[in-house]
Formats: structure tokens, C-alpha cells, sequence
């Protein structure tokens, strides 16, 4: 669905972004992380169309998106922070988005209206909070019908309950018509519920992106009870971190975990005990990324 190859901006002698390759499949729901500064919304305003690169190329369902209409029109894009014209109301702005997006469902719109019953729709949406804003913008993209919807900071402002109802409207989206998802988020926790392709974004590139699947799947946690000590693996296995408690020792490990635990199995020191523990989307992030190398710190929340 979103196609950008080797993408270049540069702002005063600054590169934003430094030859960005990413691909973000239809009908997937894709996080992008990094740091402050990684260039994450110079990206967005890219594959939205607001920006024209400097070089490379940004695609969305297999057209350049620069200055492109048709293309537009097929997606919805709610930033951080949202803008609404001076007097409207949410009605007003209901009939804006449907004079601009020929796929607008006025019938969904009203069906929609009793799940955001705080939103007082005759009400100038600028004196509303920021959360009710935000929900106003995802109100009106849903009912935009798109096939991509872009996100920056999405729920940054919603009480619990609201950000569970937003993300189940848009995970039904994505599953009964197949709409792309693209989300930016410092929220690793958030993401790892949602998302099952992650790209890592860092001084201007992408180093790394993978399916969430991939990603848990190469790297494992293990705890280990071994009264002689922690057991020594094969250099095959890169241990990027250990810590332990008296004898029981916590190790996170490049690997498949059932091939660690054989290799343990069969170290001169027997581990009397061994576990393997759920690994969390930030744990990935830090070790794969070589913690502070990275400034993965700052992505965390």
C-alpha cells in the first residue's frame, strides 16, 4: 500500500531524511517508532503528500502521492494536532469531509453518533478538549471510507475506555474492508497489541522493519535456576543481556527460544530449572537496538 524508496529532505543542510526505504503492506497495520527527531512526521507529511521530497520516491497504492488527488482521497490522516475550521461544529465539518471525499457515509456518521456521546455536535469544536477533538477526527475519517488511514500520536488524549473503542472501530476496519493502517507512536505498549508490522526509525532511516511475528520470534527471554553458576552457551547464541537474583539467572538472547533451551540442556552445568518468559515489544526494541545507541530511552513513555 505504501511503497518509499530511498527518500531524501533536507531542511537548511539538515537531512530530515536520510535515503528512507519502507514498505508497508495493504490491509496491515504498521508501527513507526524512533526517537524525537528521527524524522517521523517529516516522513508522514511525505507519504500524505504535503512535502516534495528532495529525492526518492513515495508511493501509496502504486501512485506518487505528491500533488495527487485521486490518491488523497483514499486516505485519512489524523495528526497530533488536529485543526478544524474557526466557527465549525462537528456537523459543519461532517459536511466539509463529504463534499471532499466522494466515499463519505452520512448514514455511518449518524449510526456512529451514540458512541461519542460526550461530542455535542452543534458545539464549536475548537472549545472542545483535546481528547473530544480527537475523537471527532476519527469519527469523521472513519466515515471517509479510506484505505489507508495515517496516524501520529493517535490517542494521545483519550481516556482508557475511549482509546480501546477507537482502536476496536479501526481494527473492524481493517478487517472487514482491508484498510491499511499506519500509526506513529512513542506507546511501545499500545503498539505491541495492535501492530503487526514495526518499523524503527532513526536519524533519518529505517534500520529495521519486520513483523512483529519475526521480531519475537528471533530474539528470546529465558530465566534459568542453575545452582553452579549460568550455564555457558555456544558463541552461536549472542546474549545481549544477563542479570540474576542469587542462582537464578534472567538472560535475553539472540535466538529461536527452544533451540536456547537445548543448547542449555546440554551445558556441563545442569540448570535445574528453566523457563521461558514472554518478551515485551520495548525489551525487543532496546536489546535489538543496542539500547542507548539508538536513544531507544527516548521511545519509550
Amino acid at each position: 500500500m505504501i511503497q518509499v524508496n530511498n527518500l531524501i529532505k533536507t531542511f537548511d543542510g539538515f537531512k530530515a531524511l536520510d535515503g528512507v526505504n519502507m514498505n508497508v503492506k495493504r490491509g496491515s497495520v504498521y508501527g513507526l517508532v524512533g526517537p524525537n527527531g528521527a524524522g517521523k512526521s517529516t516522513l508522514i507529511r511525505h507519504i500524505t503528500g504535503v512535502m516534495r521530497p528532495d529525492a526518492g520516491e513515495v508511493f501509496v497504492d502504486g501512485e506518487n502521492v505528491y500533488e495527487n488527488s485521486s490518491v488523497k482521497s483514499k486516505m485519512a490522516y489524523i495528526p497530533d494536532d488536529m485543526f478544524y475550521f474557526v466557527q465549525s461544529d462537528t456537523i459543519e465539518m461532517m459536511k466539509y469531509y463529504k463534499g471532499m471525499y466522494r466515499n463519505f457515509d452520512e448514514k455511518m456518521f449518524y449510526r456512529l453518533q451514540e458512541f461519542f456521546p460526550a461530542i455535542d455536535v452543534k458545539r464549536n469544536i475548537r472549545k472542545l478538549s483535546k481528547g473530544m477533538q480527537k475523537q471527532v477526527a476519527f469519527w469523521l475519517s472513519l466515515c471517509c471510507r479510506p484505505k489507508l488511514i495515517v496516524l501520529d500520536e493517535p490517542v494521545d488524549g483519550l481516556d482508557p475506555v475511549m482509546r480501546r473503542q477507537v482502536w476496536t472501530f479501526l481494527l473492524d476496519d481493517v478487517t472487514e474492508n482491508g484498510t491499511t493502517v499506519m500509526v506513529s507512536s512513542h506507546n511501545l505498549r499500545e503498539l505491541e497489541d495492535v501492530c503487526d508490522h514495526v518499523g524503527i526509525l532513526n536519524n533519518g532511516k529505517i534500520m529495521i522493519e519486520r513483523s512483529l511475528s519475526d521480531l519475537q520470534g528471533n530474539i528470546s527471554k529465558i530465566q534459568i535456576a542453575c545452582p553452579c553458576g549460568m550455564p555457558k552457551l555456544s558463541p552461536e547464541f549472542e546474549v545481549l543481556h544477563l542479570s540474576n537474583i542469587g542462582r537464578v539467572y534472567t538472560m535475553i538472547v539472540k535466538g529461536k527460544s527452544d533451540d536456547v533451551i537445548a543448547a542449555l540442556a546440554q551445558s556441563d552445568e545442569k540448570p535445574q530449572v528453566v523457563d521461558k518468559l514472554p518478551l515485551t515489544l520495548e525489551e525487543i526494541f532496546i536489546y535489538e537496538m543496542g539500547g542507548e545507541d539508538y536513544e531507544v530511552k527516548d521511545i519509550l513513555f
